[in-house]
């Protein structure tokens, strides 16, 4: 991958004076060019959970990782590094002296967005015929489509997640975490869970749970294993 992956380090500046202590953000950003050959080593201690192809679970524990943009999968892994976004799960993954610096953090989710996803992502119990289906596309192209896209294609640039493939469970897991308080993320995007009841907020990302997967990010079948860990 010749791409640059970039990606903005959030400082705290705390200075001192007079007894009053002001706090300022500093926003580093830097490009790395990734090494896939030395992701894929790296992605071993991620496989064991989010398995060698990167599809994660139906029961939304793990979510799909393979194809996803990797300027959002280094955000994710940096808010859980520092403490923004909390993962028990997670937390101890993503430390240096586990998994490397950030020109390791840039390796591994290169390799992660070459892989191909899973043709067969868990979908929500709304099918295309019902009216929560209908109502939550309606929802979803009023509120949700202006930043994931009209199909689900996500931002890289801009950091906005790819939803195309993306199991339900999972956004519907998270959506939830979002509405309680428990996960912080982007101010539009609370704004949007903030103004939306549950049941809304269901039936949109159920209609995005079947977005169609272009053929060329996806494997060839449901029985595709990732041949650098056979």
């Amino acid at each position: 991958m010749k791409a640059a992956i970039q990606y903005a380090l959030f400082v705290l500046l705390c200075l001192n004076m007079c007894n009053t202590q002001a706090v300022e953000k500093i926003t580093i950003k830097l490009d790395f060019i990734p090494n896939i050959e030395d992701g894929k080593t790296t992605f071993g201690i991620c496989a064991r959970c989010h398995l060698p192809e990167a599809w994660g679970n139906d029961d939304g524990t793990y979510p799909q990782l393979a194809g996803q943009h990797v300027n959002v999968l280094m955000k994710q892994l940096l808010d859980i590094r520092n403490g923004t976004r909390h993962s028990s799960l997670m937390f101890p993954f993503v430390q240096s002296r586990t998994v490397g610096g950030y020109q390791e953090l840039s390796n591994v989710v290169a390799y992660i967005s070459t892989l191909p996803m899973n043709p067969a992502h868990s979908k929500g119990p709304w099918q295309a015929a019902s009216k929560q289906y209908k109502q939550g596309e309606k929802t979803y192209q009023t509120y949700c489509a202006g930043c994931h896209g009209d199909n689900g294609e996500g931002n890289n640039e801009l950091t906005y997640p790819k939803l195309q493939g993306q199991h339900f469970q999972y956004m519907s897991q998270q959506i939830r975490r979002i509405k309680s308080g428990v996960r912080e993320v982007h101010p539009a995007m609370q704004a949007v869970v903030n103004e939306l009841d549950l049941e809304q907020l269901e039936q949109a990302i159920n209609y995005a749970s079947y977005f169609a997967v272009p053929k060329e990010d996806m494997a060839t079948s449901t029985t595709w294993r990732n041949p650098d860990f056979n």
